[in-house]
């Protein structure tokens, strides 16, 4: 599933970080740039009954939280919320994309669910992707990936270094400044 070519990166987050306003402003600049952003960023909380997430490439909010049961405080994610919110985002990504954002790196997706779907058929495709992740479930994340993840800090300065080679890298496979013998042959 994933290999040394693939371009997989891990914000690696903190309780006292906000993965989700640098995963968010992040898309956004790029967008504004012209880049192809495709995925989601968790918004809401689950204090309140409000989990959320923004589609990226359409700026559409996704409710994931399940109705809360009368009594009840918090919420509880609703698998099959997240897992249509995930097939928006593959369909999104048939289209053609640039880059995939996931908003969070979760026991669903450890126990193969939720979005690991959306991962894989993004880097089967070559398109890089970003995802945060818990610094308590960075070991998890670690096995999930089979090693092959560049470990970011949950700053936009770490994304943004990350995202320049990632880039640069694409386009130079895009547009190589010689033609090689197998393209000579096409």
């Amino acid at each position: 599933m994933f290999d040394a070519q693939c371009d997989l990166a891990a914000l690696v987050y903190d309780d006292n970080d906000d993965p989700d306003a640098v995963l968010r402003d992040f898309a956004a600049d790029l967008k504004a740039q012209g880049t192809r952003v495709v995925g989601m960023v968790q918004t809401g909380q689950c204090a309140d009954s409000s989990l959320s997430a923004v589609l990226v490439h359409s700026g559409e909010t996704l409710l994931l939280a399940q109705p809360p049961a009368p009594g009840a405080t918090g919420c509880k994610l609703d698998l099959s919320r997240l897992q249509a919110a995930g097939a928006r985002v593959a369909d999104a990504l048939a289209d053609g994309a640039d880059l995939v954002i996931v908003n969070r790196f979760g026991k669903r997706e450890r126990d193969g669910k939720g979005l690991g779907f959306v991962i894989e058929r993004a880097l089967d495709t070559d398109i890089p992707v970003v995802i945060a992740v818990s610094r308590a479930s960075f070991g998890d994340w670690i096995k999930f990936a089979g090693g092959m993840s560049v470990k970011l800090a949950c700053d936009r300065h770490a994304l943004d270094a990350w995202w320049r080679n990632v880039s640069l890298r694409t386009a130079a496979r895009i547009a190589p400044d010689h033609t090689t013998v197998c393209e000579a042959f096409k």
